[in-house]
């Protein structure tokens, strides 16, 4: 509870806030730029935004572990922020190449899985985590099999859930207070203050990402959001509640498997920018959502920020569930 331990979540929100307007200049200067699918005039938007909110959080971070080794004398965690540290960057820039490849392109699906497997070492070698989960002692399994599946499966199906202005931003906001809440609960504060230092920086980063979104936020910043959401719940030991916090995306992945990863989560757009299902069937939580929103709406006009704020609203349902069925293991 020490004052002090405010700054590094204040750094991470103004750096962040500081570089996004400097990135979002610089990016459509050399032609990182997009188009928002879900306007009628598409103009010129930044991509790859999410570079800002990696400076911010790890520039946050390191502020952290200098209020550790200075003003509190102590060198605890250490090992566990660098590795994870670590994670987070060799993930951003995994996504790095994804974004400048295109993302019709990206990288091959193999090279892609072996570069996260890659990414999961520094967890791996400091044996991050308990081995036993659910009354179950996994042993050597848990670091070589557990800790890449954890790291490879949250960063790469983080990036499925995306597409419409402030979502993915949003959701990491959602999940990582949640998370940081139940590490709280779990005695793992310097954990907690981690988490809390990335929230501060999406919040600034939403502030230009949300509806009528500036900046796009790349896949280096879908894969490092879902790397740290990987790596607080091996490092804090919750895996489970974790899990269940990714339901939604759990549920995106099966319903991108029944498309053959092939439909994509745009809708269709109207000449008034109202969206329509793009396909008959649904094959995304953003089709799910277009579709209970055209059941429940009497004017049956749905726009783009509607159907975030309904995907928004399951998350926070399910956050409540996961505290209420699992709250008493964390104490």
């Amino acid at each position: 509870m020490e004052p002090l331990l405010i700054l590094p979540l204040l750094v991470g929100f103004f750096l962040t806030l500081f570089f996004v307007p400097i990135w979002m200049k610089r990016a459509k200067n050399v032609n990182f730029v997009g188009k928002d699918i879900h306007k009628i005039q598409k103009k010129d938007v930044a991509e790859i935004g999410g570079i800002s909110t990696l400076i911010g959080f790890v520039l946050g971070t390191l502020v952290y572990i200098a209020i550790k080794t200075f003003y509190f004398k102590s060198t605890e965690n250490l090992i566990e922020i660098f590795s994870l540290l670590n994670v987070i960057l060799m993930v951003s820039f995994i996504g790095l190449f994804d974004d400048l490849l295109g993302w019709k392109i990206g990288l091959n699906k193999k090279i892609r899985i072996f570069l996260l497997i890659f990414a999961s070492i520094p967890l791996v070698v400091i044996n991050a985590g308990e081995s036993e989960m659910i009354g179950i002692e996994f042993g050597l399994l848990y670091p070589l099999f557990f800790i890449p599946l954890g790291i490879v499966g949250a960063s790469a199906t983080y990036n499925f859930l995306a597409g419409y202005n402030g979502l993915e931003a949003s959701q990491g906001i959602l999940i990582l207070s949640a998370l940081s809440l139940a590490t709280w609960l779990s005695g793992n504060s310097w954990l907690s203050l981690v988490s809390l230092i990335m929230v501060f920086c999406l919040a600034a980063f939403y502030i230009y990402n949300k509806y009528p979104s500036e900046i796009f936020p790349g896949d280096i910043l879908t894969y490092s959001v879902g790397a740290i959401i990987a790596c607080i719940a091996i490092l804090g030991n919750i895996e489970k509640i974790a899990v269940f916090f990714f339901i939604p995306y759990i549920i995106e992945t099966i319903l991108k498997t029944r498309g053959k990863l092939k439909k994509e989560s745009f809708a269709k757009l109207n000449k008034d920018e109202t969206l329509e299902m793009p396909y008959e069937k649904i094959y995304s939580l953003t089709h799910l959502s277009l579709f209970i929103l055209k059941k429940i709406k009497p004017s049956k006009k749905i726009y783009e920020k509607e159907v975030v704020y309904l995907i928004n609203f399951f998350q926070i349902i399910i956050i409540i569930l996961g505290f209420v069925l699992f709250g008493n293991e964390l104490i």
